[in-house]
């Protein structure tokens, strides 16, 4: 097991740029082009396949009250396993289902394949019928795809470390939570390192506000976040980050008394501050967190467009029309 992520396979064959994606995933709709068009997803939807195995997933993980990094492990493994496979040649339900037991094995969680199987069979999507034989078949398809690399490394790790350098509240840690969650929908797993996108979640708990994903409000959100990225690419050209007294949060003595929500201000400010401190005087590659920034937003732009009962319905189609559902 590599403890490090660098040393990963993980790193070394898992991570991938935009157009080797692009190109994957086109060779595969290639390799059968009248199977996709005979089953394509409703256009407009963002991430149509991912979108429902995040959502059945969660729902499966949730009666199952495993830990929410098994899940996320899950999550990845039918990512890799749907960049090499095409999805329409597969039961994807089967395959949540088979990735979320191996994954519960994998992270030291595991659950008894009887308890798995029933609440699978409880939500109704796969058949007393598929689950035996099918079960220990699909495991061993996704293995043999991921070349037996099964060791996953989150972003979760990384936000526990740095909450504290951050002074994070409850209700920041906990949004940058969500944010790691949802990324599990995009591409970026395949895309950047986990500390890219757990730095990516924390910027935007800082820059983010309730209900403030779309329109003025998502351009704004934009804009904060990339001012503070703009900031610590200038610091790390010039001095870096200072300690002063307004990026600390503190206020100046003798200074007018300010609203409650003024104060407020000044502390995120203070905290965005200190993180733009930190990413000049780091390492990070602030170009990647610039684009992880602008996916994310742009997801939870496009994701309120999601149709999840006809994409449902189009899967259903072609697991029923290619026997799929069936022993």
């Amino acid at each position: 097991m590599a403890a490090s992520f660098w040393e990963s396979t993980q790193r070394r064959y898992w991570m991938f740029s935009k157009e080797e994606l692009a190109q994957m995933r086109e060779k595969l709709c290639d390799e059968d082009p009248k199977l996709v068009q005979s089953y394509p997803f409703p256009t407009g939807n963002i991430c149509t396949s991912t979108s429902i195995n995040y959502l059945e997933i969660a729902r499966l993980g949730k009666r199952l009250s495993v830990r929410q990094q098994v899940i996320a492990t899950a999550q990845l493994y039918i990512k890799r396993f749907y960049c090499k496979v095409e999805i329409r040649r597969t039961n994807p339900y089967l395959v949540i289902t088979t990735a979320l037991y191996l994954a519960c094995k994998m992270e030291e969680s595991p659950q008894h394949i009887r308890l798995v199987a029933t609440e699978a069979r409880s939500s109704g999507q796969i058949s007393s019928v598929l689950i035996r034989p099918g079960w220990g078949e699909c495991e061993f398809f996704l293995i043999s795809e991921m070349n037996s690399q099964l060791i996953i490394h989150q972003p979760y790790r990384t936000l526990a470390t740095l909450q504290s350098d951050f002074y994070l509240t409850q209700d920041e840690i906990n949004l940058s939570w969500s944010i790691i969650n949802d990324h599990y929908v995009t591409d970026l797993p395949l895309l950047y390192p986990p500390h890219i996108v757990a730095l990516t979640a924390i910027l935007l708990s800082l820059v983010l506000r309730p209900n403030s994903m779309t329109g003025a409000s998502a351009a704004n959100n934009i804009a904060a976040a990339g001012a503070a990225l703009a900031q610590a690419q200038v610091g790390r050209g010039g001095m870096g980050g200072s300690g002063t007294g307004v990026s600390s949060g503190q206020t100046t003595p003798g200074a007018p008394s300010t609203t409650d929500k003024d104060k407020q201000q000044e502390v995120r400010f203070g905290k965005v501050q200190r993180f733009a401190a930190f990413v000049a005087e780091s390492q990070v590659d602030i170009e990647a967190m610039v684009d992880c920034t602008q996916e994310m937003i742009s997801f939870y732009e496009v994701h309120e467009q999601y149709n999840d009962k006809a994409t449902r319905d189009q899967i259903n189609r072609f697991i029923k029309a290619r026997g799929l559902d069936k022993a």
